[in-house]
């Protein structure tokens, strides 16, 4: 595994070189690509200008920020490049905090956290145990590709994972869905629903993440490569009847009760 970024944790006066790998596998995502129809030839795309309706080569193309409708200020590369943050290959952790206290909404992307060096194996694992024993997280700021971003750095039993954290203001407002109401509860069916949440519990590494839809299509392309005939099955689906909160509920814990004996 290669990683995309080598540089240093620090937090007061300690320091650990460190190296940051991708968490996420992309090889095996199936991607496809667009072809014309006639001629299976791949299809390209052209920067055409939507004023005078001329293709545009890179050298002319400026980035411009729409600031009102159609009225942009434009902003070249030197004016870009002055604000670019030079990357100081460290990672500064301003302070710790509470896993908990960060909504999952605000993670963004994940990295794996690895020594770099022998000399960084023991204040790596020292770190790695702190967090472990204070349950606590570390909040900092990383330079990748010219932005500043913040993350949070938390420890599993067997290294350092890092987050990338979204800005509140890439967010939206919970406030601004539709038809939110608090409203009273029937505690008879709270209860009820309570159960059958309890029938339904289990382990989350004991729940099935199979992707039925990528093993799917990896069959529907087996199957076209080898010269099969695609047989395509049509699903009829019924609307849900109407039924009595109280008795769908029930039903919903025999039924879970059922499969659990099985």
């Amino acid at each position: 595994m290669r990683s995309i970024w080598k540089g240093h944790i620090r937090f007061s006066l300690v320091t650990i070189p460190i190296q940051v790998f991708s968490a996420v596998e992309t090889s095996n995502a199936i991607s496809f690509k667009q072809l014309h129809n006639d001629d299976h030839g791949r299809v390209r795309y052209k920067k055409v200008c939507s004023t005078c309706d001329e293709e545009i080569p890179y050298r002319d193309i400026v980035k411009g920020y729409e600031y009102e409708p159609d009225k942009y200020v434009i902003l070249n590369k030197e004016e870009l490049n002055a604000i670019k943050l030079k990357s100081n290959r460290a990672i500064e952790i301003e302070s710790f905090v509470d896993v908990e206290e960060v909504h999952p909404s605000r993670f963004e992307a994940v990295y794996f956290i690895g020594p770099n060096g022998d000399i960084a194996k023991e204040p790596y694992n020292l770190f790695k145990a702190a967090l472990l024993k204070t349950q606590k997280a570390g909040v900092g700021r990383i330079i990748l590709r010219d932005r500043e971003d913040v993350v949070l750095i938390t420890a599993q039993e067997k290294g350092l994972i890092l987050y990338k954290l979204r800005y509140p203001y890439e967010l939206r407002s919970m406030d601004d869905i539709p038809d939110l109401s608090e409203r009273e509860v029937d505690l008879s069916q709270l209860q009820l629903a309570e159960t059958l949440i309890a029938s339904l519990n289990k382990p989350f590494s004991k729940i099935d993440f199979e992707d039925r839809y990528r093993d799917a299509l990896l069959e529907i392309v087996e199957d076209k490569i080898s010269g099969k005939e695609i047989v395509t099955l049509s699903e009829t689906i019924d609307e849900a009847p109407v039924v009595d909160i109280m008795e769908a509920l029930k039903k919903s814990i025999e039924a879970a009760k059922r499969a659990k004996r099985v």
